[in-house]
């Protein structure tokens, strides 16, 4: 019997993400309507609503439905918002955002996740995320600064140029830590280089390329 993706979209919301507590009427319509389906491997699209992470390639995966749900709630996102996206990955996230906000810039190091959510966020009829390529811990700088900054892989420490990409009043959120308990946290640039922080859940991701814990050597 062929899958009822509209019904097990609605289940997904209901079943997974509203009982996360999220309860955000704006990230729920979002994700009842966006179709998680057209965002995941043709092989995988049977398990799209699953609360797996799901493989996209180069060992990076997808977020579990409960986390992106929590993710777009924490930010808070207005619709006149401009959001910076670290980890574009499937693309599936930016579509979100690109929903929530005025404008997205999402960045990946991975040219060809950039080329696949291009061609899916066109499919979907998105057209105010921009994406590029390049390496954000070191490397890549975007022009200006966002309401919200949102790192989609995990990070040993955030890194001070990310909160240097953080406008006054602005939220990043970011799974920081050690593998395999990391922290999920929102903090919210106070000005002056202030940041207010917030622990909102534990979870475990692959980390942002560069971003991994140091090496240690045992003897």
């Amino acid at each position: 019997m062929a899958m009822n993706f509209d019904q097990a979209r609605q289940n997904m919301v209901e079943n997974q993400v509203r009982p996360w507590e999220v309860l955000d009427g704006r990230v729920l319509e979002v994700l009842g309507r966006i179709r998680r389906e057209d965002f995941v491997a043709p092989a995988h699209r049977q398990l799209a609503f699953a609360d797996l992470c799901l493989p996209i390639g180069h060992g990076e995966v997808m977020m579990k439905p409960i986390v992106e749900g929590r993710v777009l709630q924490a930010l808070d996102l207005k619709p006149a918002d401009s959001v910076l996206e670290i980890g574009t990955g499937s693309g599936f996230l930016s579509a979100c955002l690109g929903n929530l906000a005025a404008h997205v810039t999402s960045v990946d190091i991975h040219a060809d996740f950039a080329a696949a959510a291009g061609q899916r966020l066109q499919a979907a009829g998105i057209t105010n995320v921009q994406l590029a390529t390049g390496e954000a811990v070191n490397g890549w700088q975007p022009q200006g600064t966002f309401d919200a900054v949102v790192i989609t892989g995990a990070v040993y420490r955030i890194p001070d140029r990310f909160l240097g990409w953080l406008k006054p009043g602005g939220r990043l959120f970011a799974v920081r830590g050690e593998s395999p308990v990391q922290q999920a946290l929102l903090l919210t640039h106070e000005g002056n280089g202030r940041y207010h922080e917030e622990n909102l859940f534990e979870t475990d991701l692959p980390y942002l390329a560069h971003a991994e814990p140091p090496r240690r050597f045992t003897f």
